[in-house]
């Protein structure tokens, strides 16, 4: 299994002129440990060129590429995997396009861990901890007792997202976390590098 612990899941918006290549790059330096991109709005075909390019960065560094929702642009790129929300493919078609990958499923609800236990996934990513503005259809947050009741509820590595930052990060693994996800907490940094490996601190010191 991948490390899960530290996630980083792009907003080019966010990253604003630097490119998201150069904040991958820096947050990756510091310690990240898996990339998913994330592109709501992007064509596909230059969806498919920044994840090649994505690709041939983290390759060499030993970190895994992920493609939010998009099975096609994973395949295109050679992706190690790909994340998908409820409304996706399911998890398993995905499977069976992509038998090797790493797949993650999100889980907005503790009523949808039952039948996520039958699917063929390896993570889930639990959305949202708490309230989020980089997610404008997120489901109302779960609170780390929602955290608590999911990881009561599954043995599978739990990945949490949503509102998660240097002041709660480590009450986020107590409850249960297995990993966090971050999007404006490294893309907005000014220093990406450094954020990660401030965040990347903190949970080793809870693990």
């Amino acid at each position: 299994m991948a490390d899960l612990s530290l996630h980083l899941v792009t907003d080019t918006a966010l990253c604003g002129a630097r490119g998201v290549e150069a904040v991958v790059a820096a947050a990756v330096r510091g310690g990240a440990s898996i990339v998913q991109l994330r592109e709501k709005t992007l064509e596909t075909r230059p969806f498919v060129e920044r994840a090649r390019a994505l690709k041939a960065l983290l390759t060499p560094l030993g970190v895994p590429l992920l493609i939010n929702d998009r099975v096609d642009v994973a395949l295109a790129c050679g992706a190690d995997g790909v994340h998908v929300g409820q409304n996706d493919m399911p998890p398993e078609d995905v499977r069976r396009l992509m038998p090797g990958a790493l797949i993650g499923l999100s889980i907005e609800s503790a009523g949808q861990v039952m039948a996520a236990e039958r699917a063929p996934v390896d993570y889930y990513g639990i959305s949202p901890v708490f309230g989020t503005s980089t997610k404008t259809d997120a489901a109302p947050p779960l609170g780390l007792a929602g955290l608590r009741r999911i990881r009561a509820m599954t043995g599978r590595p739990l990945v949490a997202i949503g509102g998660i930052g240097f002041d709660n990060a480590t009450a986020v693994m107590d409850a249960g976390a297995d990993g966090l996800a971050v999007v404006s907490l490294l893309c907005t940094a000014a220093d990406p590098a450094e954020a990660a490996a401030r965040l990347r601190g903190l949970i080793r010191r809870t693990a």
